[in-house]
């Protein structure tokens, strides 16, 4: 299938909408980079076809019809017009090419996250409800190699095997965050920044910390994980909130 058919295939239109309001909302939150960063959704059964932004589009004006369609099998992808950032396309590509469990993901240079991702020890400790969230369900990556192109991407998705990993904290670049859909995705990376900056500002205190058990951390995580509609209810929400401001996210 052709890039430019790709393109003109305004199917998934529900899908479309969810992701352009977390566009929307990720840009409002000042978690997005300039007209860098990007997320993608796979539309189809094994994850191979997925729906990402346009290259060098800045989140406040992704509108759903902007979204690419494109193949993750598809070597031609890349020489077409209207073809998506190369370093998206490196990791985006690889995970949904690697990763079908990985429906979908969110990668940005959030700050907290990022600071997170700057230190020598980039782990999260499980000091409050949001840190325990993420409790053993995450992975570090600590071979940052420079951008993500092909090379790059093609590590990265090797990290991300285990389903339960749902956060890379990727060290001396940002975080990655998959999910199944655009509402259980962003919630996780909405509450993946909280929990980094309440980490960070605990250690500007030069306090001790006040570190939960093993036990209570994962008993913690696990009640979050079945916590029931969280996600859906909090874009909802965003969307309810958009729509009221008369935003054209959904066209």
């Amino acid at each position: 299938m052709s890039l430019t058919n790709l393109r003109s295939n305004i199917d998934h239109w529900s899908e479309r909408v969810d992701m352009a309001a977390t566009f929307r909302w990720t840009a409002r939150l000042n978690m997005h980079e300039a007209v860098a960063n990007h997320f993608s959704l796979a539309v189809n059964k094994d994850g191979t076809q997925f729906l990402m932004n346009p290259n060098q589009a800045h989140f406040s004006r992704i509108r759903a019809s902007d979204l690419l369609l494109l193949d993750a099998n598809d070597p031609d992808v890349m020489s077409q017009p209207g073809a998506p950032d190369p370093t998206a396309w490196g990791l985006h590509g690889s995970i949904h090419r690697h990763c079908p469990h990985a429906r979908c993901v969110m990668h940005v240079h959030s700050i907290f996250a990022t600071v997170l991702a700057s230190l020598a020890d980039s782990t999260l400790p499980p000091i409050d409800q949001n840190t325990a969230t993420f409790y053993n369900r995450y992975v570090v990556d600590e071979e940052f190699g420079g951008l993500a192109f092909e090379s790059e991407g093609e590590r990265c998705a090797g990290m991300l095997a285990d389903p339960k990993k749902k956060v890379m904290i990727m060290g001396n670049h940002g975080v990655l965050i998959t999910g199944s859909d655009p509402a259980d995705t962003f919630n996780r990376l909405y509450y993946f920044e909280r929990a980094a900056e309440t980490y960070i500002r605990a250690l500007q205190t030069g306090l001790p910390l006040r570190v939960l058990s093993d036990e209570i951390a994962e008993k913690t995580a696990q009640e979050l994980d079945d916590y029931p509609d969280q996600a859906e209810a909090h874009l909802r929400a965003i969307k309810e909130i958009l729509d009221a401001e008369g935003s054209d996210y959904a066209t």
